[in-house]
């Protein structure tokens, strides 16, 4: 890996400076004076992906505009990632100071791009493998736990910006009562389960299939948490929707890998409970995230998900009696709500 000193970072650039200054960083990284740079992806945060063409062949510049986001993380939990054996992306050229990353280039669609019903079992069994070398990683003294704090603040998310800002809901103290109900229970739960190495968007929109295993992605939030975490953001997808019924057969897949590589999972059926319970608490915090998005960020295309999260929790709130009183704000509050405004303007 080369490293490019940059200079130290300036208040933040308005867009064309940015994209002047992006260009420059690339053709001097690469030593090609007429490179152009042609966009890659977005990230939902204030990352940039951008893939050129070089004489070694195609190449990935990442922009992290260092007032907005810093790349030390990012490059941080890759090395420790690739430690522990997972699959990440080889950086080729950094500059910390200016936010700009050279990376190789691991080709084109996401698994969330490619994946289907006849193949879902070969990509997820590949995802299983990655998943387990990255939670059997022990993360280092000062990581990031996923606690009370980040359940507090994911609850917020959900009542803030999905409830009060999308929906205009002011909930009554009954229907407060029986939400901070539910919320406490699901943060318990998530609490008291055996803590690993924890992605938090083990998706597959952040895996690129490669040969031996798909590539992970998008891994800087990486913290110490719940052990049902990720196996429940892989197959209950913020993006994609599967049958329940195949779902469970896919975590019951990945909890018989778990055990033999000695993951600290529970019981099956305890670890079932947990992974249903983690997956309405992350999808709660996802309609409030996709709200935020909209609303403070101008992001809109995530919203219009909303309605198959709902879809998510009436498969699953129905398993279980403690559960019930989210399904009576479900049903008395939040459905009667997103019909009215998704009703054409008069």
């Amino acid at each position: 890996m080369t490293v490019v000193p940059g200079s130290n970072p300036t208040p933040a650039p308005d867009a064309l400076e940015r994209e002047l200054a992006r260009l420059a960083w690339a053709r001097a990284a690469t030593g090609e004076p007429e490179l152009q740079l042609v966009r890659a992806s977005v990230d939902a945060g204030h990352r940039s992906y951008w893939r050129v063409a070089t004489a070694d062949g195609s190449r990935i510049v990442m922009d992290s505009p260092p007032q907005l986001e810093d790349v030390r993380p990012w490059l941080r939990m890759r090395a420790l990632l690739e430690s522990g054996g997972v699959r990440v992306p080889q950086v080729l050229v950094e500059d910390i100071g200016n936010g700009f990353l050279l990376l190789e280039d691991l080709g084109g669609p996401t698994l969330a791009q490619v994946i289907d019903d006849e193949t879902a079992d070969a990509h997820f069994d590949a995802a299983i493998e990655q998943l387990l070398r990255l939670q059997a990683i022990q993360p280092p003294l000062g990581t990031g736990e996923f606690g009370e704090a980040l359940l507090q603040r994911d609850a917020g998310l959900f009542e803030g910006w999905f409830l009060r800002r999308h929906l205009g809901l002011e909930l009554d103290r009954d229907d407060l009562d029986r939400l901070e109900l539910v919320q406490r229970r699901l943060m318990d739960n998530a609490l008291r389960q055996a803590r690993v190495l924890t992605h938090r968007d083990f998706m597959p929109r952040n895996l690129m299939p490669m040969h031996g295993g798909p590539a992970v992605l998008d891994f800087q939030d990486c913290v110490w948490g719940p052990v049902a975490y990720d196996p429940v953001s892989l197959f209950k997808d913020a993006f994609l929707s599967w049958p329940i019924e195949r779902v469970d057969e896919w975590l019951v897949r990945y909890h018989e890998r778990a055990v033999k590589a000695r993951i600290p999972v529970p019981p099956l059926g305890e670890f079932l409970r947990d992974a249903d319970w983690l997956g309405v608490q992350r999808h709660l915090k996802i309609l409030g995230i996709f709200s935020r998005l909209h609303y403070r960020d101008g992001k809109s295309r995530y919203l219009p998900d909303a309605p198959r999260f709902i879809r998510f929790l009436d498969e699953v709130l129905p398993r279980y009696r403690e559960l019930v009183a989210l399904r009576e704000v479900l049903d008395v509050r939040i459905r009667p709500a997103m019909e009215r405004i998704a009703l054409p303007s008069p």
